[in-house]
């Protein structure tokens, strides 16, 4: 027997399961909401049960010619924290994986330095992805400015541009949380782990924040650079097909002006009249053709 089970079947249970997460640590049912709308980092003064985190992970895979993104939600609470995948995209597993290989000291240090250590890994992978997105340009700078590219390559850099603007918002969203622990009232993180977060995390995000705009503008670039590209060739063929229009322009007016209906057209009559005509025809577009060439137009 085959178990066929549709898409909104396994969103209504997902939704179940997180439902269940949440009761059992009893945090506000709201929160199910936040997860599957993918809320940023957030404290609502009404529902201070956990500090809530949105996340967008940039991939190394491609769909489409756009850079994969993994989405998700983490809850802090006072003894636990909870991560939520949104995307079948398992980088946050890998980031744990690695996390649960390390020797922590959980009861020394705290629920929220496994916090520090997921968001120093999401920073972690976002210079292996700067650096590969960096190769990738690398390779498509030497199309661009070699000429050899077409209108594939400017196609490639666009969607690469598009889909790097979550890294923007993931910064920001950082930033943000990075600025709430500076509270006074801030219960979520203790002074130790927050140190660690002033201490490192701040110079990382600002580095790849530079990194990040960087990229921006060489992407920009290279898309102006390849417009004018597409721009130029396609000027080219135009100039091209100008020149032929030029070249047989006055042919169609000698074939047209000898096609015409009168009685009395003395040429008509006379043997070498057709073979002169031909050989003017020739004259007019090897002349042509030679004058193009002197002014580089071909």
């Amino acid at each position: 027997m085959v178990l066929r089970i549709s898409g909104y079947a396994v969103f209504i249970f997902a939704i179940t399961g997180t439902a269940k997460i949440i009761n059992h640590f009893q945090l506000d049912p709201s929160r199910i909401d936040m997860i599957f709308n993918h809320s940023l980092t957030g404290i609502d003064e009404d529902m201070e049960d956990c500090l809530f985190d949105g996340y967008e992970i940039l991939t190394h895979q491609l769909k489409n010619r756009e850079f994969q993104v993994a989405r998700g939600s983490i809850v802090l609470g006072r003894n636990f924290i909870i991560t939520f995948e949104i995307t079948e995209i398992k980088v946050l597993t890998i980031l744990l994986n690695n996390i649960q290989k390390q020797n922590i000291d959980i009861q020394s240090w705290g629920v929220d330095y496994i916090l520090y250590l997921i968001f120093k890994d999401i920073l972690n992978n976002y210079h292996s992805v700067f650096d590969y997105i960096s190769r990738q340009l690398d390779d498509l700078e030497d199309e661009v400015l070699a000429n050899s590219g077409d209108e594939t390559t400017y196609h490639k850099i666009a969607a690469m541009r598009q889909s790097t603007r979550s890294g923007r918002r993931n910064f920001q969203n950082l930033k943000s949380l990075l600025a709430m622990m500076n509270y006074e009232d801030f219960q979520w993180i203790t002074l130790p782990v927050k140190t660690l977060f002033n201490q490192e995390l701040v110079y990382q995000i600002d580095h790849l924040w530079q990194e990040y705009q960087a990229l921006r503008a060489w992407m920009s670039e290279l898309m102006e650079i390849q417009r004018d590209n597409i721009a130029s060739k396609t000027s080219e063929r135009i100039n091209r097909l100008t020149i032929l229009s030029t070249v047989f322009l006055p042919i169609t007016f000698i074939t047209g002006f000898y096609g015409m209906n009168f009685k009395y057209m003395p040429e008509l009559e006379q043997a070498w009249a057709y073979p002169v005509v031909i050989s003017v025809i020739l004259l007019i577009v090897l002349s042509s053709i030679a004058f193009a060439k002197q002014q580089r137009w071909l």
